[in-house]
Protein backbone atom coordinates (compact mmCIF):
# COMPACT_ATOMS: atom_id res chain seq x y z
CA UNK A 1 0.00 0.00 0.00
CA UNK A 2 1.34 3.50 -1.01
CA UNK A 3 0.52 6.82 1.19
CA UNK A 4 -0.02 9.84 -0.96
CA UNK A 5 1.66 12.95 0.44
CA UNK A 6 -1.77 14.66 1.56
CA UNK A 7 -2.92 16.15 4.50
CA UNK A 8 -4.06 13.95 6.87
CA UNK A 9 -7.36 13.64 7.78
CA UNK A 10 -7.36 14.22 11.33
CA UNK A 11 -5.64 16.50 13.92
CA UNK A 12 -3.95 15.93 17.10
CA UNK A 13 -5.58 18.23 19.50
CA UNK A 14 -4.06 18.32 22.86
CA UNK A 15 -6.84 20.24 24.60
CA UNK A 16 -9.06 17.21 24.34
CA UNK A 17 -6.35 14.45 25.60
CA UNK A 18 -7.03 14.82 29.27
CA UNK A 19 -5.78 12.13 31.47
CA UNK A 20 -7.69 8.45 32.53
CA UNK A 21 -7.74 7.54 35.67
CA UNK A 22 -9.15 4.40 36.32
CA UNK A 23 -10.25 2.87 39.51
CA UNK A 24 -9.39 -0.95 40.00
CA UNK A 25 -7.36 -3.22 38.24
CA UNK A 26 -9.62 -5.89 36.39
CA UNK A 27 -9.63 -6.77 32.57
CA UNK A 28 -11.53 -4.03 31.98
CA UNK A 29 -9.72 -1.46 33.19
CA UNK A 30 -7.13 -3.01 31.42
CA UNK A 31 -8.73 -2.83 28.10
CA UNK A 32 -9.84 0.73 28.31
CA UNK A 33 -5.90 1.54 29.76
CA UNK A 34 -4.66 0.09 26.18
CA UNK A 35 -7.57 1.58 23.93
CA UNK A 36 -7.08 5.48 25.72
CA UNK A 37 -3.06 4.81 24.93
CA UNK A 38 -4.12 3.84 20.80
CA UNK A 39 -6.41 7.43 21.38
CA UNK A 40 -3.79 9.12 23.01
CA UNK A 41 -4.37 9.74 26.73
CA UNK A 42 -1.80 9.12 29.43
CA UNK A 43 -3.58 7.05 31.64
CA UNK A 44 -2.85 6.44 35.38
CA UNK A 45 -4.38 3.06 37.05
CA UNK A 46 -5.06 3.18 40.54
CA UNK A 47 -4.83 -0.02 41.76
CA UNK A 48 -6.89 -2.18 44.95
CA UNK A 49 -4.38 -2.68 46.07
CA UNK A 50 -2.37 1.25 46.28
CA UNK A 51 -2.93 1.80 49.50
CA UNK A 52 -6.06 3.52 51.08
CA UNK A 53 -9.25 4.56 49.03
CA UNK A 54 -9.15 7.43 47.03
CA UNK A 55 -7.56 9.31 43.84
CA UNK A 56 -4.74 9.94 45.83
CA UNK A 57 -2.00 11.54 43.75
CA UNK A 58 -3.75 11.66 40.58
CA UNK A 59 -5.69 14.79 41.80
CA UNK A 60 -8.24 14.61 38.38
CA UNK A 61 -8.28 18.39 36.87
CA UNK A 62 -10.60 19.73 33.73
CA UNK A 63 -10.39 17.25 31.00
CA UNK A 64 -9.88 14.31 33.14
CA UNK A 65 -11.83 10.97 33.13
CA UNK A 66 -12.37 9.53 35.77
CA UNK A 67 -14.01 5.67 35.85
CA UNK A 68 -14.38 3.52 38.94
CA UNK A 69 -14.19 0.20 37.23
CA UNK A 70 -15.80 -1.88 40.04
CA UNK A 71 -18.42 -1.16 41.65
CA UNK A 72 -18.45 -3.70 44.56
CA UNK A 73 -15.14 -1.75 45.98
CA UNK A 74 -16.24 -0.94 49.62
CA UNK A 75 -14.41 2.28 48.96
CA UNK A 76 -16.71 2.59 46.21
CA UNK A 77 -18.90 5.46 47.93
CA UNK A 78 -15.97 7.91 48.98
CA UNK A 79 -14.06 7.17 45.79
CA UNK A 80 -17.24 8.39 43.49
CA UNK A 81 -17.54 11.75 46.13
CA UNK A 82 -13.91 12.55 45.47
CA UNK A 83 -14.79 12.28 41.83
CA UNK A 84 -17.46 14.21 41.35
CA UNK A 85 -15.89 16.97 43.75
CA UNK A 86 -13.13 17.23 41.92
CA UNK A 87 -12.25 19.20 38.16
CA UNK A 88 -12.70 16.16 36.28
CA UNK A 89 -14.66 16.47 32.93
CA UNK A 90 -15.94 13.18 33.15
CA UNK A 91 -16.58 10.66 35.88
CA UNK A 92 -18.36 7.25 35.21
CA UNK A 93 -18.70 3.91 36.96
CA UNK A 94 -18.72 0.44 35.92
CA UNK A 95 -22.45 -0.92 36.60
CA UNK A 96 -25.95 -1.85 35.38
CA UNK A 97 -28.48 0.84 36.14
CA UNK A 98 -29.90 -2.01 38.74
CA UNK A 99 -26.47 -2.61 41.06
CA UNK A 100 -25.84 1.02 40.81
CA UNK A 101 -29.44 2.19 42.01
CA UNK A 102 -29.03 1.40 45.92
CA UNK A 103 -24.95 3.48 45.62
CA UNK A 104 -26.84 6.24 43.58
CA UNK A 105 -29.67 6.55 46.11
CA UNK A 106 -27.34 6.49 49.20
CA UNK A 107 -25.09 9.09 47.59
CA UNK A 108 -28.47 11.29 46.94
CA UNK A 109 -29.54 11.44 50.52
CA UNK A 110 -26.25 12.35 51.61
CA UNK A 111 -26.68 15.33 49.39
CA UNK A 112 -24.04 14.39 47.84
CA UNK A 113 -23.12 17.07 44.86
CA UNK A 114 -22.22 16.72 41.45
CA UNK A 115 -24.72 13.59 40.62
CA UNK A 116 -25.55 15.07 37.42
CA UNK A 117 -22.24 14.45 35.89
CA UNK A 118 -21.86 10.71 36.97
CA UNK A 119 -22.55 8.38 34.21
CA UNK A 120 -23.77 5.13 34.94
CA UNK A 121 -23.25 3.06 33.70
CA UNK A 122 -19.97 4.28 31.79
CA UNK A 123 -19.76 3.73 28.54
CA UNK A 124 -22.04 4.18 24.91
CA UNK A 125 -24.33 1.20 24.22
CA UNK A 126 -22.53 -0.33 21.70
CA UNK A 127 -24.31 -4.06 22.95
CA UNK A 128 -20.72 -5.78 23.74
CA UNK A 129 -20.65 -7.67 26.47
CA UNK A 130 -16.19 -8.75 26.42
CA UNK A 131 -14.44 -6.48 28.32
CA UNK A 132 -12.88 -4.97 24.76
CA UNK A 133 -15.81 -3.93 23.94
CA UNK A 134 -16.89 -2.81 27.23
CA UNK A 135 -14.08 -0.70 27.38
CA UNK A 136 -14.42 0.53 23.57
CA UNK A 137 -17.50 1.62 24.61
CA UNK A 138 -16.31 3.50 27.71
CA UNK A 139 -13.41 5.15 25.47
CA UNK A 140 -16.03 6.15 22.98
CA UNK A 141 -18.18 8.32 25.19
CA UNK A 142 -14.84 9.54 26.71
CA UNK A 143 -13.67 11.23 23.42
CA UNK A 144 -17.23 12.20 22.32
CA UNK A 145 -17.50 13.77 25.64
CA UNK A 146 -14.60 15.65 25.12
CA UNK A 147 -15.62 16.66 21.77
CA UNK A 148 -18.80 17.54 23.36
CA UNK A 149 -20.34 15.24 20.95
CA UNK A 150 -23.52 13.12 21.47
CA UNK A 151 -21.36 10.19 20.16
CA UNK A 152 -24.06 8.40 17.88
CA UNK A 153 -23.89 7.41 14.40
CA UNK A 154 -22.12 9.50 11.61
CA UNK A 155 -24.95 9.09 8.96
Amino acid sequence: MTHSHREQPWRDDERTRGRVILLSANPISAAIEAIAHVVGHEVVVIADDDGGPGLGLAQPSVGDAVVLCDHDAPDAPAVLREALASEASYVAMMASRRRAEGLLEALREEGTPGLDKLRVPAGHNLGGKSAGEIALSVVAEIVAEAYQRPGGPLS
